[in-house]
């Protein structure tokens, strides 16, 4: 026969069972959504990157038969191209290299419940512009 004093227990432990397992599930939904938003970054990293490696200096390509980026145009391409995806960054320019830092804000799902409200992730990449045979 039950006594009175273990009223409650099983609501306690149904509460906490639950508990545990949106947090499981929350770290296993926001978990893969940051991925992805990881492999987004990168994505635009790479783009923004690419843009950039194609502003050469035409005047010393000419002259010298170098190849060098237009720091300025290299730099504005990269970063122009961050932008309009709306997510932050910056870009150097190092000769005939531009690397460029990508910052995306991940909406969370799950967690937000708990305060999680976003999940930040960066990317970098860096291209360098190369000699092409036509």
């Amino acid at each position: 026969m039950a006594t009175n004093r273990d009223r409650g227990q099983v609501t306690a432990f149904v509460i906490g069972v639950v508990a545990a397992l949106w947090l499981f599930a929350g770290i296993v939904v926001d978990g893969g959504l940051a991925l992805a938003g990881k492999a987004r970054a990168l994505d635009v990293a790479q783009e923004a990157a690419r843009a950039g490696a194609q502003q050469l200096d035409i005047g010393r390509l000419r002259s010298a038969d170098d190849i060098r980026l237009s720091n300025g145009k290299a730099t504005r391409a990269a970063t122009s191209y961050v932008a309009a995806t709306g997510d932050t960054g910056r870009a150097t320019v190092h000769g005939d290299e531009v690397t460029v830092w990508v910052t995306h804000h991940q909406r969370a799902q799950i967690l937000r419940v708990i305060g999680v409200r976003t999940l930040t992730v960066t990317a970098r990449a860096t291209v360098r512009a190369e000699r092409a045979n036509p």
